[in-house]
């Protein structure tokens, strides 16, 4: 995909604020900055309404639908998301929209950050959209990585670790779960067993694809970046959850324009618990 057609510029979304065939959806943690001011007609979606508490994980297809449905959101909507700290879970978002075949979805660049330092529009109004008859598409396997997946590339993918050096080293520990495990919070459904990275796997930590007011680099500075893998062997994200490696899933795939990328969503707080797979330790690769 290019750049233009999967990044919204404030340019462009400010001229289509009002649009009966746009709608912007902020998401996050919790929803403080919304409350205080967003895009007028921007819906909210709590980035905890995409997981299913009880599986883990992405809610699925059904689930998907009916959130669409009380959002008011609409097949034939170009749907157009953001969030703050550098979009990270906006590309999460968009991810989940890709993953639920969404026919046209876009980030907007910069995010909250960059819309607000803009002095671009901003409401208090939360809108009151009516309700839709969302259909979602089955999942679209050629975009996510499960375990099985993660397992057989070794060796013979990029597997690329979007995490903090640290934590890729294995030297994030945080106690309290089961004695000990390892996060890099507090969160329980981010402990892992165990520390460490999958063997072979090239450390690539995510922000290092946005500049200073949040929006994406420029294509060739992406392109260094990771000048250094083989496009063509396919690649898999990971980080601890899912909404990091989603960041870099989306600079790979729909900016570079990679094949065959794919987002391990259960990334380090699956694989770090599993039994008998192999877990590598240290800086090195």
């Amino acid at each position: 995909m290019a750049r233009e057609a999967a990044l919204a510029t404030g340019e462009w979304a400010e001229a289509h604020l009002g649009s009966d065939e746009v709608v912007f959806v902020e998401t996050g943690n919790e929803d403080t900055e919304y409350r205080k001011g967003h895009p007028p007609g921007t819906v909210w979606i709590n980035w905890s309404e995409f997981q299913d508490e009880v599986r883990l994980g992405v809610v699925d297809r059904a689930e998907f639908e009916r959130l669409m449905r009380r959002k008011g959101i609409r097949d034939e909507n170009t749907v157009v998301v953001l969030s703050s700290n550098s979009n990270l879970l906006a590309t999460l978002a968009y991810w989940y929209f890709t993953l639920y075949g969404h026919r046209s979805v876009k980030l907007l660049d910069g995010g909250r950050r960059k819309w607000e330092s803009d002095g671009r529009p901003l409401t208090t109004r939360v809108p009151d959209r009516p309700g839709s008859e969302y259909r979602a598409r089955e999942q679209d396997a050629s975009v996510r990585a499960l375990r099985d997946d993660v397992l057989a590339g070794i060796g013979a993918r990029n597997i690329i670790d979007v995490r903090a050096p640290e934590e890729y080293a294995g030297r994030t520990f945080a106690p309290g779960f089961a004695g000990a495990a390892f996060a890099p919070g507090h969160d329980p459904h981010e402990v892992a067993q165990r520390s460490g990275h999958v063997p072979g796997a090239v450390n690539l930590p995510w922000e290092a694809v946005v500049a200073d007011d949040d929006t994406f680099r420029s294509q060739e500075e992406l392109a260094q970046l990771y000048s250094g893998l083989d496009p063509a062997l396919g690649s898999i994200t990971y980080c601890w959850v899912g909404a990091r490696s989603a960041h870099s899933w989306f600079v790979l795939r729909e900016l570079l324009g990679w094949p065959d990328v794919r987002n391990y969503d259960g990334s380090w707080a699956e694989y770090g618990s599993l039994i008998g797979v192999p877990v590598a330790r240290g800086p090195e690769g």
